[in-house]
């Protein structure tokens, strides 16, 4: 079996269009961030600039934004209720 540089962008395609099966917004964007990476492979066998820059301000975004997605998650979770302590200036 001789593989093309077709196989890529379908194998980019699949798993990306497969990422919206995951309910986890987290897991999502780094299946999205993945796929993205092999568009930009796609895009430099066949030195498409305009694909490759693309899904590399694609993959950046998607990682970006699951990691900042969980960092502000956690520090919600750690940060403790002030809102029911009166204060005595009140």
């Amino acid at each position: 079996m001789h593989l093309t540089p077709d196989w890529i962008g379908w194998l980019a395609t699949t798993i990306f269009v497969a990422s919206y099966f995951s309910k986890d917004q987290r897991k999502l964007r780094r299946i999205q961030a993945m796929a993205a990476v092999l568009w930009v492979a796609y895009g430099a066998i066949l030195h498409a600039g305009p694909v490759v820059i693309a899904n590399l301000l694609v993959a950046g975004m998607a990682l970006y934004s699951s990691l900042a997605g969980s960092a502000s998650r956690f520090s919600r979770a750690s940060a403790p209720d002030l809102s029911r302590i009166s204060s005595p200036y009140s």
